[in-house]
């Protein structure tokens, strides 16, 4: 199966790798050629440096999604059958729309969403980004306005931990670590600040910065506010597990000519693979073609730069041979390591895109690695 079969058809395109590996650009190309294909499309992406922003002739993206217009397409060449829209996630604002959701009256939502501790952990707490980014994409899926949504998975150390956020996040929301909080002697005031700095958590670090006594009372609060909403956190995250492992998901693994980048799709690949996910493709990207014959003799490649007016054609040729020489070496490694991940997981296709001659900054330079993906 071709990447352009494998993603045409499924309404989440889940981009995924290591950081660094040019997620970003892949996800955009896709939806950029979902969305000349007639389809409604919408890419959220996760980048601090805003550039799918600029890729997109857009000046910059926010938690809503904003449609691409129509005429910066056609500015740059495209046609878009369809419409190609964009988003960057905000994960507090997801997890504020999670908590509302979810919440039993309008009142325990205002408690929770004015409540210090929920305020400080809903951003910090381990994988929150991660599950906040498959929350939102269940929330746009659920919407029903879009034919497709490609997600760009945030940037991390492992490219696996997008995969643990919701078993994360739902044993922080479940509230085990801060009840231990609410033990009687600390209620009482009797074990006080040095419990909490023997925690040495990611919690107990940022309850610190409050005072005691508000402490207790903020703590107390949130999981009085949360009581009750275990259950539909669960549910949900549940939920957004089985769409991403159903037929109407695609995942797309990200890599770059790099051993470790390599290393890490591979590894992901199987993951993805014992785990029941769907896998829609392989893309390496940024690969050195390699040149389909070594460069001349010198003295040959001299005596034409002569012909052609060259000045000191010798110094030249003796420049060009070597520029030749590393472009050639750096295509052979880049090859190595593309047979060498095909070998590791037994031979499935893997889509090239070769590195381009500049950075696509814009539509018609995302339009060439659309070109490289699928074809078209």
């Amino acid at each position: 199966m071709t990447l352009g079969a494998a993603v045409e058809g499924r309404r989440v395109v889940v981009c995924c790798g290591s950081g660094g590996v040019g997620k970003t650009t892949v996800s955009a190309a896709l939806g950029l050629g979902l969305a000349q294909r007639g389809g409604r499309v919408a890419v959220v992406t996760i980048d601090p440096a805003k550039r799918l922003a600029a890729a997109l002739a857009m000046d910059d993206l926010h938690d809503d999604a904003r449609r691409v217009p129509p005429e910066r397409a056609s500015a740059a060449g495209l046609r878009l059958d369809g419409e190609l829209w964009a988003l960057q996630l905000d994960p507090k604002a997801t997890f504020d729309r999670l908590v509302s959701r979810q919440a039993p009256s309008p009142e325990a939502r205002d408690r929770i969403l004015a409540n210090r501790v929920y305020r400080h952990l809903s951003g910090a707490v381990a994988g929150a980004q991660e599950y906040m980014a498959v929350e939102r994409l269940y929330e746009l899926v659920e919407e029903g306005r879009y034919d497709h949504v490609v997600l760009d998975t945030p940037p991390a150390e492992n490219a696996l931990d997008f995969l643990e956020a919701p078993q994360r996040i739902t044993r922080f929301i479940e509230g085990r670590a801060l009840r231990l909080l609410l033990r009687p002697g600390l209620r009482a005031g009797k074990v006080g600040w040095r419990a909490l700095q023997a925690g040495g958590t990611l919690v107990l670090s940022v309850l610190e910065r409050l005072t005691g006594a508000q402490l207790l009372r903020d703590v107390s609060e949130f999981l009085g506010a949360f009581d009750g909403m275990y259950a539909g956190f669960r549910d949900r995250a549940q939920a957004v597990r089985a769409l991403l492992r159903s037929p109407q998901a695609s995942f797309v693994v990200v890599s770059a000519p790099r051993l470790d980048p390599a290393r890490e799709a591979a590894e992901l690949w199987r993951r993805l693979e014992a785990d029941g996910y769907p896998l829609g493709g392989l893309v390496m990207n940024r690969v050195t073609p390699l040149p389909a014959a070594p460069p001349p003799p010198v003295g040959h490649l001299a005596a034409l730069l002569a012909t052609a007016g060259a000045d000191e054609p010798g110094d030249l040729a003796e420049r060009a041979e070597l520029t030749l020489a590393e472009v050639r070496a750096r295509g052979l490694r880049h090859l190595d390591v593309l047979e060498g991940l095909r070998g590791s997981l037994g031979g499935p296709p893997v889509t090239v895109v070769p590195a381009l001659p500049r950075d696509p900054v814009d539509l018609g330079g995302l339009a060439n690695v659309t070109r490289e993906l699928l074809g078209y």
